[in-house]
């Protein structure tokens, strides 16, 4: 795991802080979901099934179409 120093301005840190309270989540889940959404949008797989699924080809929407004709 690497770690690195992010610096937030108060303001944009207590935000953060009220969202975590709220959503009874850490800063670092918070983060975790932010950088997710990040590489999602611009097409990073995010994990190890993500990539596997963009390197043969299928979509999400034909796995859960295929995963549906299966039931």
């Amino acid at each position: 795991m690497t770690r690195k120093l992010i610096a937030f301005d108060d303001d944009t840190f207590d935000k953060l802080t009220q969202l975590g309270r709220g959503r009874m989540a850490t800063l670092q889940e918070l983060a975790d979901e932010a950088f997710a959404d990040l590489l999602k949008k611009h097409g990073v797989p995010v994990d190890l099934k993500d990539a596997l699924r963009k390197s043969a080809g299928v979509t999400r929407k034909a796995a859960a179409s295929k995963k549906a004709k299966d039931r």
